[in-house]
């Protein structure tokens, strides 16, 4: 790569400045797109995120912005998708890191094993099932769950009738997220590190157990990390099966495809939103999916309107970005759900921590927390990280942004869930 780059290089000074000019810019860039409608752009194929002020944000180069202008919209450009690299962290690319200091699956694998090595009395770690690359010989990895708690007879075992409460919380189900993977090391730091010298994490682990999925989608992660200092933008997972895409556009978003009210997101190949061939049809799902039910007893009714006791126990949150946003159930519909003032009350409680906005979006079907909430009655959260522009905004916000401002922000939020697990619905 590095020979080849330097080449290049070497051409286009031979070429001159004006040559060096006329070459296209297709660096991605966000662009807000004022008057649009996320699902008409999703369908259209664009790679369409929340903007700033809850705007429509498009991610692509100027040709992008061009396809969107000849559509008969007015696209603004409002910031960069890379952001610049932390200092002295540059040289830290490869096997371990990439961006800045965003650590790779094997890091994330590493680090597993070894707080498991360094904590036995506090920690068990699981195998819960194979990436898409896996199941098909083509590398791949296990994903793993780290379960921590100060362990007695009966705790960290994949049963859902527990001794103790359970807060379950994962990351980089998007893969391009970086950010959350790095939240779930952080949060995984801080409870281990802290038994016996942090009276409020002694407290969560003597009667609470933790569970954590730090990469959900490892193959995508793979594809991310894949490009070094200028990461490739790969949300889905890697199934590139009948795809005429190519990365970062072939793969299914893992959070359109849970098993609970799937259908009705994107039905192309290539678009951010596909949601797969069927209800659970990626590994992935059907790993994260399987892992919730061992983990929790259903304790909501089947019907739509059928709210969870006030003796339900359980959080989840999954991790994303970006939006500043704490957002419950559900997300098929804009209905609000039978437990919607509790969950509100529990969400505010944690964004007195973060400063996020809390509310449900009836925008997406097939997401991971409609799934544990409408499935098994579990208090659930998508948490969308961060602004949408800015150093410490995006999809690729400068790894000095998850020490100063992502933990400490969210650090409090998550204590707060694990807290409210023996009763998040009692107030």
């Amino acid at each position: 790569m590095k020979v080849w780059t330097g080449l290049v290089t070497v051409a286009l000074l031979l070429l001159g400045t004006d040559s060096l000019a006329a070459q296209p810019d297709t660096a991605p860039y966000y662009w807000q797109v004022p008057g649009a409608d996320e699902r008409t752009l999703q369908a259209a194929g664009f790679d369409v995120d929340h903007g700033v002020d809850g705007a429509v944000q498009v991610v692509g180069d100027p040709r992008v912005a061009d396809r969107l202008a000849a559509l008969g919209y007015r696209p603004e450009k409002v910031d960069t998708v890379y952001k610049p690299l932390t200092p002295g962290r540059t040289a830290d690319v490869g096997v371990r890191t990439f961006y800045g200091g965003y650590r790779t699956v094997a890091e994330h694998d590493k680090h597993l094993n070894d707080v498991a090595a360094a904590y036995p009395a506090l920690t068990r770690v699981y195998d819960i099932g194979d990436s898409w690359r896996k199941t098909r010989g083509q590398g791949g990895h296990d994903i793993k769950a780290i379960c921590i708690t100060k362990k007695q007879a009966g705790d960290c075992a994949l049963d859902p009738n527990s001794p103790k409460p359970r807060f379950a919380l994962m990351a980089q189900l998007h893969a391009r997220e970086l950010a959350t993977g790095e939240l779930a090391w952080r949060w995984i730091d801080h409870v281990t590190q802290g038994y016996g010298t942090d009276a409020e994490v002694t407290s969560i682990l003597d009667t609470t157990e933790l569970w954590v999925v730090p990469i959900v989608n490892p193959d995508g992660v793979d594809i991310v990390a894949s490009g070094g200092n200028r990461p490739l933008m790969q949300r889905k997972n890697a199934n590139n099966t009948g795809a005429s895409c190519s990365a970062p556009s072939y793969g299914v978003d893992l959070n359109r495809n849970s098993t609970f009210k799937w259908g009705k997101a994107g039905t192309s190949r290539c678009g951010e939103t596909y949601q797969g061939t069927a209800a659970g049809s990626e590994p992935e799902t059907k790993a994260v999916e399987a892992w919730f039910t061992r983990l929790f007893p259903d304790q909501r009714g089947p019907g739509d309107t059928d709210p969870a006791p006030v003796t339900t126990k359980g959080v989840m949150i999954t991790v994303h970005s970006h939006g500043n946003l704490i957002m419950p159930p559900w997300g098929w519909t804009w209905n609000a759900n039978p437990n919607a003032a509790q969950l509100a009350a529990l969400g505010r409680k944690m964004a007195a921590f973060n400063g996020y906005t809390v509310g449900a979006e009836g925008d997406t079907t097939g997401t991971t927390d409609d799934f544990t909430y409408g499935t098994l009655g579990i208090a659930s959260y998508t948490f969308e990280i961060g602004s949408a522009s800015g150093t410490c905004g995006g999809f690729f916000p400068q790894y000095s942004c998850v020490d100063s401002l992502f933990w400490p922000k969210n650090k409090g939020a998550f204590l707060t869930a694990a807290k409210a697990a023996k009763a998040p619905y009692a107030g």
